[in-house]
């Protein structure tokens, strides 16, 4: 693993251009793209992106809170039948559900050390894998689908394939949107399940640097002026 700048860097890849042409390569940063895959980690990060997509609003009424059965259906003896309190015990068709879904909160608690370790070790697999491909900038003239297939077939992406902009592109988003093998995330979006679920990872130059920021390349800088420098 070589150091640059007093910056580890995992693997030093080639930069593509829409037209698959090399224009270029760039340090991938150890920090995100290093270090051993840890599975365990992986799966508790996704299990816990997948409980947090569950709605938990399912529901079900119990015998108290149907409609109806306040009267007993027939005498307690003498009829031969089985004895019976209301017609919306659960038993009963109409009646209510014993031991039914109420709704839940299915989230599960992930600090955020352990999710940008899941991240980091699920980019260190796809580079491992070779299914790590950088390109300059992924835009076009306008939006078009046809231009978007040739610029992913001139880049050899094939499969699902993950596009992660530096910033929002309009002509980028709608000229992939029709395909769906294609999935769009902006760089402070990128997530372990995602990049877990792509057989290729297309990100853009730019946002390589960004990744764990939680910043987009467009998020203007805030400079930040000591109170006591203005007195």
């Amino acid at each position: 693993m070589a150091t640059r700048s007093g910056t580890e860097v995992a693997a030093t890849v080639d930069v593509r251009d829409v037209a698959g042409k090399k224009v270029g390569t760039v340090d991938l940063p150890a920090e995100w793209f290093g270090g051993e895959v840890n599975i365990p980690v992986m799966h508790q990060v996704v299990t816990a992106q997948l409980a947090a997509a569950r709605q938990g609003t399912h529901r079900t009424r119990t015998r108290a809170e149907v409609r109806g059965g306040g009267r007993k259906p027939w005498k307690q003896k003498g009829t031969g039948r089985a004895r019976q309190g209301s017609t919306r015990s659960p038993q009963w068709v109409g009646g209510g559900v014993a031991h039914g879904r109420t709704p839940s909160d299915w989230r599960q608690r992930v600090n955020k050390r352990m999710r940008r370790g899941a991240l980091r070790s699920a980019l260190a697999d796809r580079l491992l894998a070779e299914r790590i491909t950088v390109v300059d900038r992924f835009t076009f003239a306008a939006p078009r689908t046809k231009d978007a297939v040739a610029a992913l077939s001139a880049l050899g992406a094939e499969g699902r394939v993950l596009l992660v902009l530096a910033d929002f592109d309009a002509t980028a988003v709608l000229s992939v949107r029709n395909l769906g093998d294609v999935h769009t995330l902006l760089v402070d979006q990128l997530n372990t399940r995602d990049v877990l679920t792509s057989d290729v990872v297309l990100i853009e130059r730019a946002a390589i640097e960004l990744i764990g920021t939680g910043r987009r390349s467009g998020d203007a800088e805030v400079e930040v002026v000591d109170a006591g420098e203005g007195a």
